[in-house]
């Protein structure tokens, strides 16, 4: 004790305590695992996605937008020949491809908006309280959970040409029977209607969710202002799920524009892969399939594949570019 006074007024620290070192290193330790647990633990739960997206959509859309810019053939992948954007001038001047994204465009317009209105509608029902709505709401998506082979394959045999049931229908009204495969018109609505079928009752439900997050005193006060059901749908309803439904239609483009299962499987055969016999319903997603599968040309095919992303882009842009119009007329 008298040596440790001594060292402190001659101007030396006394000794730490034994164990003092080792708690103010633990407590160090502590706070760093701290500071990494609260400013690392975010970018670590996020990383498994960044990691799966830049391994199977970031490198795939890269690896497919140098590939487009060779002539390469399914046979030799590994050998590739330099031919820069005459891919993209070919396929500029390829009436098969303007036919395929008219087609692409008409079976999306058929298709989605059809099936928006029909989902709404549907939502606003289901919205309302009645016997066994977790029935119909359950129900309601079993078409979305059948596979599109099976599906397809029930509507093609329902838009048979000889012994379909559609064709039967017509008949007993005494309509001719139509060849639902060979035509275009016919066969651009027979495939719109297994797309209907398949993703009304999904969009459904997404207004569904939507709807019943819209507050209820906003209902009440539309009833004590007098508004009909009608109004109060228009007024209230839509609106409170604006963005929901430009979530959808988002949704239904890209799904427009890979559109690909249906019309393959209801061409029954190898009028599927070209779209029919004269291309009457050829998609982007079957001449992308076509090119690359059939005629083995995978430049072409990745050709087509970023036309097809570069057109969902610039419809992503026209869509942002009509609602800052909208907010400033606003």
């Amino acid at each position: 004790m008298a040596t440790s006074t001594t060292k402190a007024l001659a101007g030396e620290e006394p000794p730490a305590p034994p164990g003092t070192e080792g708690d103010a290193s633990a407590r160090r330790r502590g706070s760093l695992l701290h500071r990494l647990d609260v400013k690392g633990a975010p970018y670590a739960f996020v990383a498994p996605f960044f990691v799966v997206f830049a391994a199977f959509s970031f490198y795939p859309l890269i690896y497919t937008s140098w590939i487009s810019l060779h002539h390469v053939e399914l046979a030799t992948l590994d050998v590739r020949e330099w031919v820069g954007l005459d891919n993209y001038t070919e396929l500029w001047q390829d009436e098969r491809f303007w036919n395929a994204l008219t087609n692409t465009i008409t079976i999306g317009v058929i298709s989605t908006v059809p099936q928006l209105l029909m989902a709404l509608g549907l939502a606003h029902l289901l919205n309302y309280r009645m016997r066994a709505s977790l029935f119909f709401r359950v129900a309601s998506l079993v078409p979305y959970a059948t596979s599109v082979a099976a599906a397809a394959l029930v509507f093609t045999m329902i838009y048979e040409r000889d012994f379909g049931m559609i064709n039967w229908a017509l008949g007993s009204i005494g309509i001719d029977p139509l060849d639902w495969e060979a035509e275009k018109w016919p066969s651009q609505v027979a495939i719109s209607t297994i797309v209907i079928w398949r993703w009304t009752g999904y969009n459904a439900l997404l207004y569904l969710a939507a709807m019943q997050a819209i507050p209820a005193e906003r209902y009440e006060a539309a009833s004590i202002d007098g508004a009909s059901r009608w109004k109060q749908f228009t007024n209230v309803t839509v609106p409170g799920i604006r963005s929901t439904i430009v979530f959808t239609i988002v949704l239904s483009t890209i799904g427009a524009t890979q559109l690909f299962g249906e019309p393959l499987i209801f061409g029954q055969g190898p009028n599927g892969v070209t779209g029919g016999a004269d291309n009457q319903y050829q998609t982007l997603g079957l001449l992308l399939y076509e090119e690359g599968w059939k005629n083995y040309q995978m430049g072409r095919s990745a050709t087509v594949a970023w036309a097809m992303f570069l057109l969902l882009v610039l419809a992503f842009a026209v869509q942002r570019l009509i609602k800052r119009l909208r907010a400033r007329s606003s």
